[in-house]
């Protein structure tokens, strides 16, 4: 008897035992739950507790015109489908991340916001699964002031966080605070102005705190910062923003980006940032990486290659 009788065999007693379990009296359908994502996920790194909070995700045409917006949308759709991704959707996640000092509670950046968008603005839901409430947080940090990184410091018009002070770069403040684009603008003005007198303003190589420092990462914004993450020896970078898709923006780091307000900027901030993180071989999150969008990079060809965590930080 061949190999392949015996896995048909096998399969078709399956499929016939399956059945008669359907039919049994007591085995009724389960109502189907719909997909989910965890919430969060957590792991020590050093003296620091790192968590990353699923914000949501939404679904887009693409990646092109969006990722590789300087190339033709048969390179792009090569490219996804050569890394067996769909050629014409996409789905963007938005992970906010939480670094625990034992003195403080840092949280980089604040979602959406509830309601703004469908699918996203489940950072204090994600919190809360994770035992943390909003009075907790000591520190919001601005990695940028994009819409999905502010849209959740102010909720019915009242701080998110009502007991934090704010840390941003000093150059995206001045940037977004006296010539915002048009698109934003109300959005700058409800949700950042009203927290500048708690707000500390601070450049490339600042501190936030001990072992959390401000990295240059200008391109996806004017002042666009990543940080720098160091406890007791082990090393993370928060990338924020500067590579948003972890197939189109790792691989092909010189593609355009729709929403780089500095198309060439943010390329070259791309290369020199992940050639940081894969020569010293640590991990980052990313703010748009898949959830729970913890990683790390290797040199491929002009670009890199993104391999998520798995166990490596659970050791």
């Amino acid at each position: 008897m061949t190999a392949t009788s015996l896995t048909r065999r096998a399969l078709l007693g399956a499929a016939a035992s399956a059945g008669m379990l359907a039919a049994a009296p007591g085995f009724a359908a389960a109502p189907l739950q719909g997909p989910a994502r965890a919430a969060y996920r957590r792991f020590r790194l050093g003296d620091f507790e790192i968590t990353t909070l699923f914000d949501g995700a939404v679904r887009l045409d693409g990646p092109h015109p969006i990722f590789g917006e300087n190339q033709t949308p048969a390179d792009v759709a090569a490219l996804a489908e050569a890394n067996l991704l769909p050629a014409d959707r996409m789905a963007i996640s938005f992970t906010v991340t939480l670094v625990n000092t034992g003195a403080g509670l840092i949280l980089f950046d604040a979602g959406n916001g509830a309601g703004r968008r469908p699918d996203a603005g489940a950072l204090l839901a994600a919190l809360a699964q994770a035992g943390i409430s909003p009075e907790q947080i000591d520190v919001v940090v601005i990695t940028h002031m994009h819409p999905d990184h502010i849209g959740g410091l102010m909720e019915n018009g009242a701080p998110a966080f009502p007991n934090a002070r704010y840390v941003t770069g000093a150059k995206e403040f001045d940037f977004f605070s006296k010539t915002p684009p048009e698109r934003l603008a109300a959005l700058i003005a409800s949700n950042v102005a009203p927290l500048a007198e708690k707000t500390t303003f601070l450049e490339p190589g600042g501190a936030v705190a001990p072992g959390v420092e401000a990295l240059a990462a200008f391109g996806h914004t004017p002042g666009h910062m990543a940080y720098h993450v160091e406890s007791a020896g082990r090393r993370l970078v928060i990338a924020a923003d500067a590579a948003n898709h972890y197939v189109v923006s790792l691989q092909r780091p010189d593609w355009h980006v729709r929403f780089d307000m500095d198309k060439e900027g943010a390329a070259a901030t791309r290369k020199a940032l992940f050639g940081m993180i894969a020569a010293d071989r640590i991990p980052f999150i990313g703010y748009h990486m898949p959830n729970p969008a913890v990683g790390y990079v290797e040199p491929m060809g002009a670009g890199f290659r993104y391999a998520p965590e798995s166990y490596q930080l659970s050791l």
